[in-house]
Order: C-alpha cells, then sequence, then structure tokens
C-alpha cells in the first residue's frame, strides 16, 4: 500500500503558477504510475497528468499541454504537478493517485491523495 498526501495549490491571477506536491509512503513509490486528476463543481473527475513509475514518460490531457509539467523524485517520493499560465477553466479541486497499472481511468486508481483546491481567478 502507498499513502499519498499533498500540498501546493491555492489562489491566484489567470496567467499565474501554483505547484502541487504529492509525497508518498509505505511500500515502494517507484513502482507505482502516478496521475494527476481534477473535479470541479458539479462536474465528474477528470484525467490531468500522469507519470510512468521510473519517469520516463509523462502524459497530459490536450487542455493543458504546454502549460503543465509533470515530475517525480523516487529517491524523495515525491511528484510535483507544476501549472503555468493557469486559466479560470482549471479552477478544480486537484487529486494525486498511484496505480499498479497502466490505465489512466479514475477507476484503476487505488491510492489519493487528500485533494487541494486550486482557483485560478480572471
Amino acid at each position: 500500500q502507498v499513502r499519498l498526501v499533498q500540498s501546493g495549490g491555492g489562489l491566484v491571477q489567470a496567467g499565474g503558477s501554483l505547484r502541487l506536491s504529492c509525497a508518498a509512503s509505505g511500500s515502494t513509490f517507484g513502482d507505482y504510475r502516478v496521475g494527476w486528476f481534477r473535479q470541479a463543481p458539479a462536474k465528474e473527475r477528470e484525467f490531468v497528468a500522469a507519470i510512468t513509475p521510473n519517469g520516463g514518460r509523462t502524459y497530459y490531457t490536450d487542455s493543458v499541454k504546454g502549460r503543465f509539467t509533470l515530475s517525480r523524485d523516487n529517491t524523495k517520493n515525491t511528484v510535483v504537478l507544476q501549472m503555468n499560465s493557469l486559466k479560470p477553466e482549471d479552477t478544480a479541486v486537484y487529486y494525486c493517485a498511484a496505480t499498479l497499472l497502466t490505465s489512466d481511468r479514475p477507476t484503476y486508481y487505488g491510492y489519493w491523495g487528500q485533494g487541494t483546491q486550486v482557483t485560478v481567478s480572471s
């Protein structure tokens, strides 16, 4: 098992930047694919980005490509989502999650962080 604790987030103006961190403890973190998801009010949870266990590949939803960057440091058991050029439509609760599988459907992720609010004002 792995426990995920998130930090970062907050309120920022459009065009600004925020950094979200996800710290893991428990099982071997380097075995897990880590994803970020977000959920806006009255909307379903959606995939944002994912990184492979060794950090060699990253995947992004189209709406954040070129603006968000996902990285990980397995020596520190940490994953970081750097969010630049933020837009009001990025406003949501963001969650990090971990899975031993390769799918990026939320239902395939068994371990979740507590969520953190990101609010982008126009």
